[in-house]
């Protein structure tokens, strides 16, 4: 009698522990999310039912287009200081430090800031920017500025210093870690054609960083679609963002209305990260 198992089935046992795992942490509250967002509510509680006034409302008012073009303006401003800043640094990292064993010293001390809680290096730039305090104290002292800016703190500004350095080493590893694996003869191929300098940059690093570039992007547009407290703290109340409504939403017990905000917001998310990647096959990354 044959006992051995068909490598068919061999794969379905090794696959059906994690496809279950994601089943169940992954696709079942998704699920969950979309069937509560056609629920309907009223001051006190919220019921099972099938209508779309979620849906009809979230995407014909003016505050929710309102509300996307704000956080759409984060997001761009975000990345794209988030991309200077992490291409910069990993060029730096990669390419003028010599030896490994400073590179992984230099790459920690990168990511030393990030030991601690969001919420708090979040706030550590609240006494910085604030009206006295040290930014526009030395402003003041040095003489070039004669009374506290107060666009500083507690604006659109605030709220995308705090992201960038909130999310800038989602960036700079992936753009680090690609470089790290260009073959070096290309550079000096280059170098021997002639090439300059920036036609190094333009035509041979930049072109074969782009799927870590590709990758540090969507870590840093999810991270700020989806995010709620920074735009809060940061901007002082003054400012909004798609998840910062959703946790308005969540907190007046309006979770039907909550879960469709998410629904769009996943979805548009979605949509993003698949324009993203047509641009680039990632899959060689990972």
């Amino acid at each position: 009698m044959n006992n051995t198992i068909s490598p068919e089935k061999t794969s379905w046992m090794l696959v059906s522990p994690l496809a279950f795992i994601l089943g169940l942490f992954l696709v079942l509250p998704i699920l969950i999310i979309i069937m509560v967002s056609f629920w309907d509510y009223n001051e006190y509680n919220f019921f099972p039912a099938f209508i779309s006034e979620n849906y009809d409302y979230l995407l014909t008012s003016k505050v929710t287009l309102d509300t996307y073009l704000k956080t759409f303006k984060f997001m761009i401003l975000v990345w794209f200081f988030c991309t200077f800043i992490g291409f910069t640094v990993a060029y730096f990292l990669a390419f003028h430090v010599r030896t490994l064993p400073m590179q992984i010293a230099l790459f920690l001390l990168c990511t030393i800031p990030f030991w601690t809680s969001n919420i708090i290096r979040m706030i550590s730039w609240i006494p910085f920017l604030g009206r006295n305090g040290i930014a526009n104290s030395t402003l003041i002292s040095a003489g070039i500025i004669d009374q506290p800016l107060e666009w500083l703190l507690f604006s659109d500004f605030a709220v995308v210093l705090a992201f960038v350095h909130l999310f800038s080493l989602f960036m700079v590893v992936p753009v680090f870690n690609t470089m790290m694996r260009i073959d070096k003869s290309l550079i000096e191929a280059a170098r021997d054609a002639g090439a300059s300098g920036f036609q190094i940059l333009t035509n041979v690093i930049i072109p074969l960083s782009k799927p870590g570039i590709m990758i540090g992007s969507i870590f840093v547009v999810t991270l700020v679609m989806g995010d709620f407290i920074t735009v809060r703290f940061m901007s002082g109340g003054q400012s909004t963002s798609v998840g910062r409504v959703i946790s308005n939403e969540i907190g007046l017990l309006q979770y039907p209305a909550a879960a469709a905000s998410a629904v769009v917001l996943l979805i548009t998310v979605l949509i993003m990260i698949t324009i993203m990647m047509r641009f680039v096959d990632i899959r060689k990354e990972l």
